[in-house]
């Protein structure tokens, strides 16, 4: 492991770091993945043709503010030294609305949307934020294997999270209660878990940065300015931008699997909410799996040849899921969409930590996700629409959304890794 860390980190100060990721995993995983936005649309919604659109119109708008933040927190953060602060304002938030999200009931959509807008807004801003902390604690040529640690850390998080949600679900039916009592209770456990397993990270995380001006009191001329010169500097990183680019198509298919998988299965397949949560667990499995084995992979074959893999792999499953007529096929695609997530992700946050300046790391961190929070308005609010449009059709709609993929892959060919990685150090010297 020493090999694979920079000098002065020590193997606790990675797993403290890997253990946000284990944190927050509990978020996506139970409120967007597997049980909430089920029980949006089925409960809350009243099972309107209109449900899964509002849905992913609630998932929009939290993304649309990322979007005007993430890049002018992540100037702030480096000019001030201010990643681990703005990282526990992002956690207190998700924890607090996620919890809030147990006062919902049948029928208060005026009450769910606002709700999970914010709580899914602190939770893509603290995943831009902790993603920053990633160059600082490996070395170049093992940005892959950390980032894997992470990647694999975090759907074992999402795992422990699911696997208590799941037993309390049990517990819950074998008493004879419906969806509407147990799941605020399943809102209130992975917000204490998410708080809990986030504490060895503010413990034992270090914020290495320094403050690069003491102008604080231009603060937002300051932000501004920075990143009016990170665009007009764009010419010098063509392969971050077309990956930044590449990034938007490809992850606009993986974020329609994440926020409408357990939608999916329920409106298509049929399946029950314990099916439904059993089959997530069992794709967290997966996930970790691939998230491990890809990132040690990656740096041995490259980052683009790991993230071409990983979408061949995503375009089979779509095919697959589209196809399914019986639970057997759809359990395969969905756990071929387990190894491909896992892997496609974390390959894609190191090749930003490659590609990135030293001295705009938290910047250009934030303009990655800006591009994957533009990605998760374009894919499910095309999921949304293609499932309304065609009256409640969610096979179209996951076929829709899949061709996402394809665009992706053609527009990764372009990226040349170490033009790039050049383009990156001049920066850092100059």
């Amino acid at each position: 492991m020493a090999r694979s860390l920079a000098a002065d980190v020590s193997g606790r100060e990675v797993w403290a770091w890997a253990m946000y990721d284990f944190a927050n995993s509990g978020y996506t995983t139970v409120v967007i993945t597997a049980i909430f936005n089920a029980y949006f649309v089925a409960v809350v919604a009243g099972d309107q043709p209109w449900g899964t659109f509002a849905w992913t119109a609630a998932l929009a708008l939290s993304y649309a503010l990322i979007m005007l933040m993430a890049p002018l927190a992540g100037v702030y953060a480096d000019l001030y030294a201010a990643k681990k602060k703005l990282l526990l304002i992002s956690t207190a938030g998700c924890v607090i609305f996620t919890a809030a999200l147990a006062l919902v009931e049948p029928g208060q959509i005026w009450l769910a949307i606002p709700l999970i807008v914010l709580s899914n807004f602190f939770y893509g801003s603290g995943e831009n934020l902790i993603a920053a902390f990633l160059p600082e604690l490996a070395r170049g040529r093992s940005l892959g294997k950390v980032s894997g640690w992470g990647w694999s850390f975090g759907y074992l998080g999402g795992l422990v999270s699911l696997g208590a949600c799941l037993a309390y679900v049990n517990w819950a039916e074998a008493h004879g209660q419906q969806a509407a009592d147990f799941v605020p209770i399943t809102m209130l456990i992975t917000a204490a878990l998410f708080a809990l397993a986030s504490l060895p990270t503010f413990l034992f995380l270090k914020e290495r940065a320094v403050p690069q001006t003491h102008a604080r009191h231009h603060l937002i001329q300051e932000t501004y300015t920075r990143l009016g010169q990170t665009l007009r500097h764009a010419a010098h990183y063509r392969d971050l931008r077309r990956f930044l680019i590449c990034t938007v198509f490809y992850q606009a298919g993986i974020q329609a699997v994440i926020s409408l998988a357990a939608i999916y299965a329920q409106q298509a397949m049929h399946f029950s909410t314990r099916d439904t949560i059993l089959l997530v667990l069992v794709v967290n499995i997966t996930a970790a799996a691939g998230a491990f084995l890809f990132g040690h992979l990656q740096d041995r074959i490259g980052h683009i040849q790991t993230i071409a893999i990983t979408l061949v792999l995503w375009i089979i499953m779509v095919l697959l899921a589209w196809g399914a007529q019986g639970p057997q096929m759809f359990w395969l695609a969905a756990n071929l969409a387990g190894i491909a997530m896992g892997a496609s992700q974390s390959a894609g946050r190191a090749m930003i930590g490659l590609l990135s300046p030293a001295k705009r790391r938290a910047e250009f961190f934030g303009l990655w996700g800006l591009a994957v929070k533009f990605s998760a308005i374009l894919g499910p609010i095309t999921y949304g629409l293609t499932s309304w449009l065609s009256k409640g059709d969610h096979r179209m709609a996951i076929l829709a959304t899949g061709s996402y993929f394809v665009v992706g892959l053609v527009l990764l060919s372009g990226v040349d890794v170490l033009r790039g990685r050049r383009a990156a150090l001049r920066d850092a010297t100059t």
